[in-house]
């Protein structure tokens, strides 16, 4: 696979469990970063939340990025069903942010979620993460944005593929 800006990212489901993945994306994510992803501080990752972030099922599905040869992770994104709508979540490494790696998770994401036959995205976003604002609008032509508190969530209704390409 291929982005704009980053030559041989390889996606791959995660394994459900595989809390050390998980960690690793977080251990390389900056307080800024933990701070936008989480809407507020969070300098660590409970036993509790590593084995909910990791979880594989049914209605959890979670896809990794790795770039290169590199054998650390660059980015995951997780989508939770709940009928026909999954919630969405990603993070990508701070070196690697800005290069597209996100984009293409979340493509990706979608494609599975389309195909799975969810129709709705809903992803909750802090107020001031602008570059996910920007990355959801590019998701669909159908975007409902509500406030609470300081968060945004953004509900998107899924469209063809050829309609959203990255």
């Amino acid at each position: 696979m291929r982005s704009r800006y980053v030559r041989g990212i390889t996606i791959r489901p995660l394994r459900n469990g595989d809390v050390g993945t998980v960690a690793a994306v977080f251990s390389r994510l900056g307080g800024a970063s933990r701070a936008r992803r989480f809407c507020g501080a969070k300098p660590r990752l409970s036993d509790a939340d590593l084995a909910l972030l990791a979880r594989v099922d049914a209605t959890h599905h979670v896809l990794v990025a790795y770039v290169g040869d590199d054998p650390s992770p660059a980015g995951i994104a997780r989508l939770v069903r709940d009928g026909a709508t999954g919630e969405i979540a990603f993070e990508v490494v701070d070196h690697l942010q800005g290069r597209g790696i996100g984009s293409l998770l979340a493509y990706e994401l979608a494609a599975d979620a389309r195909a799975a036959g969810i129709a709705r995205l809903v992803a909750t976003v802090c107020g001031d993460n602008e570059p996910a604002v920007s990355l959801l609008r590019r998701l669909t032509r159908s975007l409902e944005v509500r406030w609470q508190g300081g968060e945004r969530e953004f509900v998107l209704s899924l469209v063809e593929p050829s309609a959203t390409t990255p």
